[in-house]
């Protein structure tokens, strides 16, 4: 006797779909993030080759302590908010590396009056 062959159900086709649609999706963002990955890559390594220019140091500006401070609204010497937050900015720049240790002891010493 010839077996009764039936169609597949609802649900697996549904199943079915959803599996073959998420694969889709997973390979579609793989692709994407490898060639986002690749285009980064390619931007640092063409940045690496560039010389730097001047005022630059590694593609990165250097900045000067005279461009940093905005200028003080206080007496030298004076204590507030503002000497505190100029004093924190250039910590950071400091810890960033855009600051040499030279060029921070004379921007606080400029600071601190």
């Amino acid at each position: 006797m010839p077996r009764n062959r039936r169609r597949p159900g609802l649900i697996r086709t549904a199943a079915r779909t959803a599996v073959v649609a998420g694969t889709a999706t997973a390979t579609s963002r793989a692709v994407a993030n490898r060639m986002d990955q690749r285009a980064m890559q390619s931007q640092v390594n063409q940045a690496a080759m560039m010389p730097p220019a001047a005022g630059m140091t590694a593609g990165v500006p250097v900045a000067q302590p005279a461009d940093v401070l905005p200028t003080p609204t206080s007496e030298p010497g004076a204590t507030g908010p503002d000497l505190l937050t100029q004093l924190t900015q250039l910590t950071q720049l400091k810890d960033a590396g855009a600051l040499t240790e030279e060029e921070f002891s004379l921007a606080k010493t400029k600071l601190l009056g």
